[in-house]
This record gives C-alpha cells, sequence and structure tokens, in this order.
C-alpha cells in the first residue's frame, strides 16, 4: 500500500511539474498580450521530437548542446507563430482573433507532425539514471522535469523583477495604454515574451522526451493539463503553478491507477470546473475589478 502511495505521489509530482512548466509558458504570455497561447502544447511536443532526432542515445556533452539549439528552434517556431498571431490585434487584445489563430497553429503543427512522422510514439533515451524513492524506481527524467520547473519558476521571477525587459513585461500585464503612452516597444515586448515562452517549452520538452508521449498528437493533452494547472494555481501566478501542476498531476495519476488512464483528462477537467466554481481567480490569482 504505501508502495502504490509512493509511486502515485511521486510519479504524479514529476509529471505535474511538466504541466507547472507549460502554465509559466501560458503566464508570461498571458502577461504581455492578454492571450492564451494554445499551441504551446505541440511546441512543447515539438522538444520532445528535437531531442529524438537531434540526440537521441548522445552523450552528455552534445546532450547539453542540443538542448540549446532544441530550445531556441522552438522558441523561434513560437515567436514566429506569436508574431502572426499579434498581426490582426494592432490596437487591442479585445478581440477572438487570438483564440483562433492559437488553435489554428496547433492544429497545424499536429498535422504537420502526423504527415511527416506518422501516428507512431518515438522512444527517446535519457541521460539521467534512474532512481529510487520510498523503494520505488523512479526515471531519471522525472527528475530533471522537477528541476526544470524549479528552474524555469527562479528564472522567470529573476527576469521580471531585476531586468529593464522583465520589468516592461509586467507593466504591460497592468496596463497596454500607459505603457504604450511610457513609450514602451509594446509589440517588440510581446514578441520577446512569446520567444520566452518557446525556450521554456522547448526545452522542457526535450528534457523531459523520455518520460512523454512523442507523438502527434499528444499536444492537445498536455496543453489542456498546463490550462487547468495555470487556472489551478492562478493565471499570471508562476507560484501558483508550483501547487497547480502538481495538484494535476497527482489527481490524474490517481485516477489512471484506480480507473484508467483513458479517464486522466476527465479528471482534469473535473479539477478544473471545481476550481471556477469555489474559487474562479485560482488559489493564488486575485480578483480584478474592471470599469462598466
Amino acid at each position: 500500500m504505501l508502495s502504490e502511495i509512493a509511486i502515485i505521489v511521486v510519479r504524479g509530482i514529476a509529471i505535474g511539474s511538466i504541466f507547472s512548466i507549460i502554465a509559466m509558458s501560458f503566464n508570461i504570455v498571458h502577461g504581455a498580450t492578454g492571450i492564451l497561447n494554445f499551441a504551446q502544447g505541440n511546441m512543447f511536443v515539438l522538444g520532445g521530437f528535437a531531442a529524438f532526432f537531434l540526440a537521441n542515445g548522445a552523450g552528455v556533452p552534445l546532450w547539453l548542446v542540443m538542448l540549446a539549439v532544441s530550445a531556441m528552434l522552438v522558441a523561434a517556431c513560437v515567436t514566429f507563430q506569436g508574431w502572426i498571431t499579434l498581426l490582426p490585434l494592432r490596437s487591442s487584445v479585445e478581440q477572438d482573433s487570438w483564440l483562433i489563430s492559437t488553435v489554428a497553429a496547433s492544429t497545424i503543427i499536429g498535422a504537420v507532425l502526423l504527415i511527416t512522422q506518422g501516428p507512431y510514439a518515438y522512444n527517446v533515451q535519457g541521460i539521467a539514471p534512474s532512481f529510487r524513492i520510498l523503494g520505488v524506481r523512479t526515471p531519471g527524467a522525472y527528475a530533471l522535469a522537477f528541476g526544470c520547473m524549479l528552474f524555469w519558476f527562479v528564472a522567470l521571477r529573476l527576469f521580471l523583477t531585476r531586468t529593464f525587459s522583465g520589468l516592461a513585461i509586467s507593466a504591460l500585464s497592468q496596463d497596454f495604454d500607459a505603457a504604450r503612452a511610457a513609450g514602451l516597444p509594446v509589440r517588440r515586448l510581446q514578441l520577446v515574451a512569446f520567444a520566452i515562452s518557446g525556450l521554456i517549452v522547448g526545452s522542457a520538452g526535450y528534457m523531459v522526451a523520455p518520460v512523454i508521449s512523442v507523438t502527434s498528437d499528444a499536444g492537445l493533452r498536455y496543453v489542456l493539463n498546463g490550462f487547468v494547472a495555470a487556472v489551478v494555481g492562478g493565471i499570471g501566478s508562476n507560484l501558483g503553478t508550483l501547487i497547480g501542476g502538481p495538484l494535476v498531476g497527482v489527481v490524474t495519476m490517481l485516477t489512471a491507477y484506480r480507473i484508467g488512464g483513458a479517464y486522466q483528462d476527465l479528471a482534469s477537467l473535473l479539477v478544473l470546473v471545481a476550481i471556477l466554481m469555489l474559487r474562479p481567480q485560482g488559489l493564488f490569482g486575485r480578483s480584478s475589478a474592471r470599469r462598466v
């Protein structure tokens, strides 16, 4: 019984770390643009494909070099996608085109992967050795997932509070018009936010490729759970993602263990519904007033 609980908790937290990372990539873009980029799931999977094609079975030095290459390639893709998404929003983000654009980008990426790589799952060899927690053998990539989550949390916090660009992006989340009136290059900062979100999901997808589904249709599951983690923690709160992600991960792992893997996404949606009913702003989010 103890070993079962350990498996559910340890692996649930590790998988939830992946959801937290995707939620952070949501937050940086949402703070700068007011947009929820639903293409992040497939961008994350692109990082997994990059690990398969660039460094599958490679040694540590080459693996690290390809990690940087993968992150930059995905960041470039996300930046281009962000530029296209922002094109119709010249005066305001209070339009629905961004929703159509991001979902369309996700669909196109999934379709291209399906056509070029087929519906097959790709196995990626990791460099991190497995380890034991409470007697439970755990893949080393799970430790990388948890470490990646903590790294990006600290990195984003330092960037948003200690650098001029980060402070400017934080200003965008407060008031677009005031930021534009103050002379801030709003569109350029928004593209920087997209690029950073690409670095986040690109590096994460590469590092955890051995334990994720590297398939053409896996993006939907990751973007769904990342979105739920962001809502549970509170949209815009990276601290909240540290709680929301592992919470969703443990719930989905428990569901898979007790009921079946086919019901994992349903469990995530039920968590989302419960949070929206009881605390719509999320665990660490703040209610905001709007003049009407």
